[in-house]
């Protein structure tokens, strides 16, 4: 705890081997690989006509694409959701506590003028020693950073699948039954629950309904 404290305390640092902010002004995936046209302008990946070559195959092509498109609508935005939430709240915090204990301490240089300097002084006291014990002990900061990391991982597999099947030389592609079950891997999947997950999504989006159900089972 005391080395996590230290570190909260000297922040920014060099984390992810860049600097980062502490508070952005919106919360953003990290990105801690060189930005390239493919991941500064997403393009829809589009269809490659494959003829069995490199172990690839359009069906394929098309359970990419799904994985995408839920990793797209429900992982990413849900952690986009949750890192906005508990960016807030650390900004919050983090003016709270200060101001609190500014509180207390102009509070507490008016005792004996009055019960109410005093009772201004404990009460603003504790609410700050609370307000920064949630912040530090809960590591709110920290969970931000999880969600950055998280987002950052999954935008990266989704750049990952794009530039691949946006590959029209077949031969130049990771070979596609490999490529497959790095990405079940990487998303905590087995081939059969990966190729599950396509179907789910194929058949929701032409039913109009969304998928229940999230791409990523590691976190």
């Amino acid at each position: 705890m005391e080395k996590t404290l230290a570190l909260d305390k000297a922040y920014p640092l060099p984390l992810l081997g860049r600097m980062i902010e502490k508070f952005p002004e919106k919360f953003e995936p990290a990105m801690w690989w060189p930005k390239s046209d493919e991941t500064e302008g997403r393009k829809q990946p589009k269809k490659v006509a494959t003829r069995g070559k490199n172990g690839w195959s359009e069906d394929l092509e098309d359970e990419m694409r799904e994985v995408i498109e839920v990793i797209k609508t429900k992982d990413s935005e849900d952690y986009m959701r949750l890192g906005n939430l508990a960016l807030k709240v650390n900004k919050i915090l983090a003016i709270s506590g200060p101001l609190l204990t500014g509180i207390a301490a102009a509070g507490s240089a008016f005792l004996g003028h009055g019960s109410w300097a005093a009772i201004v002084a404990v009460t603003a006291g504790a609410l700050a020693s609370t307000v920064n014990t949630f912040e530090h002990g809960g590591q709110v900061g920290m969970v931000v950073e999880m969600y950055r990391n998280c987002a950052g991982f999954l935008t990266l597999l989704e750049g990952s699948i794009e530039s691949t099947i946006q590959e029209g030389d077949l031969e130049k592609r990771e070979e596609g039954e490999m490529f497959e079950m790095n990405v079940a891997l990487k998303l905590g999947r087995s081939l059969s629950q990966l190729r599950d997950l396509a179907r789910k999504s194929s058949s929701s989006r032409a039913d109009g309904t969304g998928i229940d159900e999230f791409a990523s089972k590691l976190f």
